[in-house]
């Protein structure tokens, strides 16, 4: 066995290798798999075999400059994705514990805690005072 091993890294040496975009196609191409088999359709097959096919030309290429420059793009693309859920997510949060309000006279956002009946607002960059519902 370790002599496969050995010969496996000599083969591997000067290749590109995995990295997050090639984990991102796999868990891809296992998620198409198990639907195509719930809806079972050539087109899903297909399209599980092109990815992997790809998968794993990413993986045994030689020119690691065009592969690093896709992996970047995806972890743009990545990052984009996360940071924009994230920011989704902490709205939700802040609605469910908070109400943002305007100020009328400058437009500042300014958060009341929820449940405090009608309360005056003093607004901190104009020093407008107005009344809303909490």
């Amino acid at each position: 066995m370790d002599k496969w091993r050995r010969k496996f890294q000599q083969f591997m040496t000067g290749r590109y290798g995995a990295d997050q975009f090639s984990r991102f196609l796999s868990g891809c191409i296992v998620v198409i798999l198990v639907i195509n088999l719930i809806i079972r359709t050539k087109v899903l097959y297909w399209l599980a075999v092109i990815l992997l096919i790809y998968d794993y030309y990413r993986m045994f290429s030689r020119n690691i400059s065009a592969r690093f420059k896709e992996n970047q793009w995806y972890m743009g693309w990545r990052f984009r994705v996360t940071e924009a859920a994230k920011k989704w997510k902490f709205k939700l949060e802040q609605a469910r514990k908070y109400h943002i309000y305007r100020c009328p006279n400058c437009g500042q956002k300014i958060r009341i805690p929820r449940g405090h009946g009608r309360v005056s607002i003093h607004c901190p960059k104009c020093h407008t005072d107005f009344i809303k519902r909490s």
